[in-house]
């Protein structure tokens, strides 16, 4: 009865192994064009795509003049991002509300589906699926499109006239600041990325090493950091672009 009881819990241990288990520098390639494409993150991204352009479509189908709960949930979290961007961006912050919004849903929906899905149950010929934002790729890109919406807000805001920022308080600062827009993206791409794989990383660890009373908990404060990394990363956003549109640092 002990040998078969060791076994069992030796099973259940392994598979949870299994599942919880990263797998590092391996990827499912896709060639696209002339281009290598990471596969899996593609496939994981159509996932999270779908299920928010779902959501909305069941959301606009029937609206209520007096809200039923899934209409009051939705509500509830268009004024949470509209919160966010005016006390961010100011008084000009209608026209990107839809930008922000897309931003924090994408990447919270993104994190809790890599949190919550049993994605590595599909087994592909390399690597795994998992969250889009476990990709360093993916944050990049986001990082990327926020210091394009930057830049772009600045300039339809000021003009070339934008750029004399740079040489403000004095021209000698004119590295630095420059310097400072770089590393923007920089850092919200390696902020975002890093607190995520931190995040799958300790699971496997504590999966490998202790029982799972104690991995659970743990996975469950996954999911409130995954939460807590989406805000970061869409108020940041808002206050560079709203930075961009004041002109001060």
């Amino acid at each position: 009865m002990n040998v078969l009881s060791c076994s069992i819990n030796t099973l259940i241990k392994e598979g949870l192994y299994e599942i919880s288990g990263v797998e590092v520098g391996q990827h499912f390639y896709w060639q696209i064009g002339g281009f290598q494409v990471h596969a899996q993150v593609l496939i994981t991204s159509w996932v999270v795509i779908a299920i928010l352009l779902g959501s909305a479509a069941l959301v606009v189908r029937n609206p209520q003049t007096i809200p039923t709960d899934g209409q009051n949930f939705f509500e509830f979290v268009l004024e949470f991002i509209r919160d966010v961007s005016q006390t961010q961006i100011g008084e000009e912050y209608g026209p990107w509300v839809p930008f922000i919004g897309t931003l924090f849903l994408f990447i919270f929906v993104s994190n809790w589906s890599g949190a919550l899905l049993p994605w590595k149950i599909i087994q592909l010929p390399q690597g795994e699926l998992a969250a889009p934002t476990n990709d360093i790729n993916t944050t990049v890109a986001l990082a990327l499109l926020t210091s394009v919406a930057y830049f772009y807000a600045g300039l339809s805001k000021k003009g070339l006239g934008y750029f004399s920022k740079y040489i403000q308080p004095t021209p000698i600062l004119l590295p630095i600041n420059i310097l400072e827009d770089f590393t923007k993206p920089l850092s919200l791409s390696f902020r975002l990325f890093g607190n995520i794989l931190a995040d799958e990383l300790v699971v496997v660890v504590l999966v490998s090493l202790v029982p799972l009373v104690v991995p659970i908990p743990v996975m469950f404060l996954g999911l409130f950091t995954s939460g807590i990394q989406a805000l970061i990363f869409a108020t940041l956003a808002a206050a560079y672009i709203g930075e961009s549109m004041e002109g001060h640092h």
